[in-house]
């Protein structure tokens, strides 16, 4: 249920948190769905269209993250089981980490890759490794949300890449979230790593809130043309924890907000809550029959100045005022809610990245890509009992016999110049 004003839409942006609105989501033009649920009980605090069929795009992946934490569950794989890209994983479309069929990564740091970077030759490496093939590993992932209830879900492909009949709704996603939460708190840090570094290169999760919204702790966010931007977040405060799920905005930078403002209406308590009926928990919700909506056009077309492609995560540097549209200004602009905090802060470097690597696990060359050579060879000399020598070291030895001396040579005076200044 949605409570609006009655006042003109101009004067609507301006006195929203005055007359206490259940959402800052201005009037839309296409549809939208967003979600918010306690972690712990499933308990629905906001819901609009969250029965209605979606696109996942990459938030697919936390069904792939799900399929994999099982299977070390039921142990049948670990964290150090090797997993090697192939051809097919290496020929998936961007984003993603650009691996060389043959090399080898661990199912630890494919998790970390595909969380953060939200890689698509990683998603592929991780289902042709556990499940043997694309197909076979999309079978264990609808086998999964069948067990979970998710009964609005169909996946095709363990990345999310556009794909008929790879479908699920904001209510599904609700459940997987909470899943992951109750069933797998070990490995909790996977969905707030705020950023990753491979060799020379840091990658920084696509989830904004995690740098800029307080308690922000998940999880993964999604793009493709006709899904729009989706975010399933997650923050906790004082020993709660609220999920919540938004699909179809306009931008990175509006799902992040319109996130933030779920997550605070949540932790606030909305004002006008004794007004709204009890909306029952997250599995109960009545799916909706219907086909998910198709925004490519809104989201790709040519209107916009920088239309973006399906391999973006991240839209490029548009705003909504670049093309118009005064309700997602409106939304991009208006950061502070009725009590006059921030929602959204500027980006805060909070933790270093989590350094990932290449290679099995255990074996010398497995080390963290951002060792020089000289630190990685002094690691594998020492392992091995031996000296590392330095290039420099290894070239003078080259160039003289051992017996050879140099021959001395005058030094020259050097002459210094006198300066006025004092130093």
């Amino acid at each position: 249920m949605r409570v609006f004003c009655t006042l003109p839409f101009r004067a609507l942006a301006f006195s929203l948190a005055a007359c206490g609105a259940l959402s800052l989501t201005a009037p839309r033009a296409h549809a939208e769905a967003q979600l918010l649920i306690e972690a712990s009980t499933g308990k629905v605090l906001q819901a609009e269209n969250a029965t209605l069929p979606w696109y996942p795009a990459s938030v697919t992946k936390l069904m792939t993250a799900y399929t994999v934490l099982r299977e070390i569950k039921e142990g049948r794989i670990t964290l150090d089981t090797p997993l090697t890209v192939t051809r097919d994983a290496a020929a998936q479309q961007p984003t993603k980490m650009g691996f060389k069929a043959g090399t080898v990564v661990t199912v630890d740091n494919a998790l970390k890759m595909l969380m953060v970077k939200s890689a698509n030759d990683i998603a592929v490496t991780i289902a042709e490794g556990v499940g043997g093939s694309i197909a076979g590993f999309a079978d264990m992932m609808n086998a999964n949300a069948r067990r979970l209830g998710m009964t609005q879900s169909h996946f095709v492909n363990p990345n999310g890449l556009p794909a008929e009949n790879h479908v699920t709704s904001a209510r599904d996603l609700g459940i997987l979230a909470r899943a992951l939460i109750l069933q797998f708190p070990e490995y909790d840090s996977y969905w707030h790593i705020h950023a990753i570094r491979y060799g020379n290169r840091v990658m920084r999760n696509y989830n904004t809130l995690l740098d800029r919204y307080p308690g922000a702790d998940g999880m993964k966010t999604g793009f493709i043309c006709a899904s729009g931007y989706n975010l399933v977040a997650s923050a906790t405060r004082d020993g709660r924890r609220l999920i919540a799920v938004v699909l179809g905005a306009w931008s990175g930078a509006v799902r992040a907000q319109k996130a933030a403002q779920l997550l605070e209406n949540g932790f606030n308590g909305n004002r006008l809550s004794w007004l709204t009926p009890s909306l029952g928990t997250v599995d109960a919700l009545a799916p909706i029959d219907a086909q998910p909506p198709n925004l490519r056009e809104e989201m790709c077309g040519g209107h916009r100045r920088k239309p973006p492609s399906e391999a973006n995560e991240e839209e490029p540097d548009e705003t909504p005022a670049a093309v118009g549209d005064d309700s997602q200004a409106y939304m991009l602009s208006s950061l502070k809610p009725a009590n006059e905090k921030f929602v959204l802060g500027p980006p805060v470097e909070t933790e270093m990245p989590v350094v990932v690597y290449t290679g099995p696990a255990g074996h010398p060359d497995a080390v963290p890509q951002t060792a020089t050579a000289a630190k990685k060879k002094k690691k594998v000399a020492a392992k091995h009992g031996y000296a590392a020598k330095s290039k420099k070291a290894k070239k003078a030895k080259t160039a003289m016999p051992a017996t050879a001396k140099k021959p001395a040579t005058a030094k020259k005076p050097v002459k210094r110049k006198v300066s006025s200044t004092t130093q």
